[in-house]
């Protein structure tokens, strides 16, 4: 990916940080353009990430590295498909990323970050954020030797003995939904079983739901 050796970005976070790299004796900021976010995707993603620890009444000290630049190292990661050990030191500590990346994953932040696209992406189509149908399919994938017997089952229609992914889209194709069951649950009983197709947000009202051939309510 390319870089640029100083930071040209006015809105780049990293900005307002002084002094060089600790590790490197570099700049902190070298721009990666394919992964730094915009001032319009900051502005939408900082909001949906949880309170740091020392401000949720938890004490502690202060984060000491800039948010942005957290999110800007897991997109690198995301877009390059490279692993932990290869991000570049201009970003924070691998450790550091990874801290953040794990904890806000069990926050449920990413969560809310992909819904608020979605959302946004829905209306900017002229559509209702939220959706009333939703298109759901399923897929059993083969499970490696060392998976688990207790997670894995057999798909006698496809003669696979793995696991199944579920997932539900809006008719526009955007994610509702995904979740990751035993390849051995039929599909017409995964609906009002396990609420395949009706995301947390969604529960509580009616989505009338295509599952392949078949119509359903789900309440």
């Amino acid at each position: 990916m390319s870089s640029s050796p100083t930071c040209t970005c006015a809105s780049c976070p990293a900005n307002s940080i002084t002094g060089s790299d600790r590790r490197s004796g570099l700049p902190r900021c070298q721009v990666y353009p394919s992964s730094a976010t915009t001032d319009a995707q900051w502005a939408l993603i900082e909001p949906l990430l949880p309170p740091p620890g020392n401000a949720a009444g938890r004490g502690g000290r202060s984060e000491k590295h800039d948010r942005r630049l957290l999110v800007d190292a897991i997109f690198y990661l995301v877009r390059g498909g490279v692993t932990w050990r290869e991000l570049p030191r201009e970003f924070p500590p691998r450790s550091t990323v990874w801290d953040a990346f794990t904890r806000w994953v069990r926050s449920g932040a990413w969560a809310r970050v992909h819904d608020a696209l979605r959302d946004q992406l829905r209306v900017r189509l002229g559509r209702r954020p939220q959706p009333s149908a939703a298109i759901i399919d399923s897929q059993s994938v083969r499970a490696a030797d060392t998976v688990a017997g207790s997670s894995r089952g057999y798909d006698a229609g496809k003669k696979i003995n793995g696991r199944k992914r579920h997932i539900a889209v809006d008719t526009n194709g955007l994610l509702l939904a995904v979740i990751v069951t035993i390849a051995g649950i039929q599909d017409r009983v995964v609906p009002p079983r396990s609420g395949i197709g009706t995301p947390p947000r969604f529960r509580g009202t009616t989505l009338a739901v295509s599952w392949r051939t078949q119509r359903a309510s789900v309440a």
